[in-house]
């Protein structure tokens, strides 16, 4: 994906640190604008990776770019022992871990500060790892997918769930009109953050989903590459499995 898709176009920042300071940002109001923005619908996408992951029986799950600890939460039904939710924004971890004290998760769930392109964690550390919605704020996605593979214990599943673009008419059309003029109307609306939510429209629309995605991860090494496009295609969940 193009490095010049940031979240603030006059910043001297890179983008691992753009993203960083945008995500810590809008943090409070992240997981209830997401909501409405994708309908509620993203809670049903969830659903199904844990399902996909429920039936490898995983004891150690890495989901990366947690965020506020959604998925990582819904993931506790795989009956996996130990998940770990990392991610780069202090803010967003620390809603998350309001959330997983709430549900009484602690012993279950880690979050942790980490960067998904320079994982601390030993080769063949984990039985599968997850990421949603964040793929596309890798600043280098070919890296950050080597690390996946690099922690991944042989025969260890990778699933990834992320925005895509519709190609059928009329929905390719809708979701165009959706994610470049109301999306980002919402997000000035209701976020601390005007360029947050124009960027995370911008870098949904240029992430190479589909086949192009799928052909990037058989590049890094990764075998049995799926993609299962989600409501019209404006998401798809990829899976993926590393040699054993």
């Amino acid at each position: 994906m193009p490095n010049k898709v940031t979240p603030y176009k006059d910043s001297k920042l890179g983008k691992k640190e753009q993203v960083t300071k945008m995500f810590d940002t809008i943090s409070k109001d992240y997981d209830g604008l997401n909501r409405v923005i994708s309908f509620g619908i993203d809670i049903k996408w969830r659903k199904r990776v844990v399902a996909l992951l429920k039936k490898e029986q995983p004891q150690t799950i890495l989901d990366i770019a947690t965020g506020t600890g959604d998925l990582a939460i819904a993931l506790v039904k795989t009956g996996a022992e130990k998940i770990i939710g990392l991610d780069i924004s202090p803010g967003m971890l620390q809603v998350g871990k309001e959330k997983i004290k709430e549900k009484k998760l602690d012993p279950k769930i880690d979050m942790v500060v980490g960067d998904s392109e320079n994982l601390s964690y030993p080769d063949h550390s984990f039985d599968a790892v997850t990421v949603s919605f964040g793929v596309r704020n890798f600043e280098t996605l070919e890296t950050g997918l080597a690390e996946i593979l690099r922690v991944l214990k042989p025969g260890g599943s990778l699933v990834v769930l992320e925005t895509s673009v519709p190609t059928r008419t009329p929905f390719k059309q809708g979701y165009h009109f959706y994610t470049k003029h109301v999306l980002p109307l919402i997000g000035k609306i209701f976020s601390k953050d005007n360029s947050a939510y124009g960027y995370l429209s911008e870098s949904a629309a240029v992430f190479p989903h589909g086949e192009n995605f799928n052909n990037i991860l058989l590049k890094i090494g990764f075998i049995d590459v799926v993609n299962k496009p989600q409501t019209f295609g404006v998401a798809s969940i990829y899976v993926a499995r590393k040699r054993s």
